[in-house]
């Protein structure tokens, strides 16, 4: 009896062994058809992308990823789609799948450049400072990503170079308002708009007038300690620039009449000489 159950358990056990090499066997068939069809679908995809037609390429690059997910190529075929849509300024539908490609493969090889499309994609969707904020707001929070995680990279530098772009258009517009407050002789919300310029934007191209036009409404409100110190930094760090000398008539009235005195002389001078 005893010998009859240890038979049964051996016979057992070599049926087991047969059927999971053949589930086996079944299974790397399986995966080597899979990798196959994925290939052609890769394929196919890189073929409609050459030819111009994005929306079938998207879809073949989608289709390569979904057949078989866990494959190498699906991260491949996932930021491919992407970068169709993006060739053909489709930019939503290349974020909704940049978004997803950072969200699903967050340890790919090729994330600096998913970041990097992406940014770019939010950047190209900037047409008017006024009306795309949201825009500029994505774009600026996606570069600075990539300049700190990946500051060693080419994306990198074409980040930093963006991003100061991208600070003077969001400069531009608190200089804009900031004007306004200025002409409507509204100081207080005029002085916040011309300090978050030199707060947030010191390194573009609109700190020297923020700093004068600080320097003005102090002065003419009656801070003139206020308005020196602004001066004075703006003397310290742009002495050469025309804004300080504006700043330095602010000061100075003999420097104003004297300065309209050699415009005069100067325009006199130009009549005379157009005679000979």
């Amino acid at each position: 009896m005893r010998f009859s159950n240890y038979l049964l358990l051996f016979l057992f056990s070599i049926t087991i062994l047969s059927c999971s090499k053949d589930i086996s066997k079944e299974t790397i068939i399986k995966e080597k058809n899979l990798n196959l069809q994925v290939l052609e679908a890769y394929k196919e995809g890189k073929e409609a992308l050459d030819a111009g037609d994005v929306f079938l390429a998207a879809k073949k690059f989608n289709e390569a990823e979904m057949l078989f997910p866990q494959s190498e190529w699906a991260p491949k075929s996932a930021l491919m789609a992407a970068y169709s849509y993006y060739l053909d300024d489709y930019l939503d539908d290349s974020i909704a799948e940049l978004e997803r490609f950072i969200r699903i493969y967050p340890f790919d090889k090729n994330l600096d450049y998913a970041f990097y499309l992406l940014a770019n994609c939010y950047y190209e969707k900037i047409v008017d400072e006024k009306k795309d904020l949201q825009s500029i707001i994505d774009a600026s929070k996606t570069f600075k990503v990539l300049i700190t995680n990946y500051p060693n990279t080419e994306y990198a530098l074409d980040a930093e170079f963006k991003l100061d772009l991208i600070n003077d258009i969001l400069a531009a517009k608190e200089m804009y308002v900031g004007r306004y407050y200025f002409d409507k002789k509204k100081w207080i919300p005029a002085i916040n708009r011309f300090n978050l310029v030199i707060e947030n934007y010191d390194t573009t191209i609109y700190t020297e007038e923020a700093l004068h036009r600080l320097v003005e409404i102090h002065y003419i409100i009656g801070l003139k300690d206020e308005a020196k110190k602004y001066a004075k930094l703006l003397g310290y760090n742009y002495k050469s620039s025309e804004w300080y000398e504006r700043t330095y008539s602010v000061f100075n009235e003999e420097y104003k009449i004297k300065k309209k005195q050699i415009k005069k002389e100067k325009s006199f001078f130009n009549k005379i000489k157009s005679l000979f």
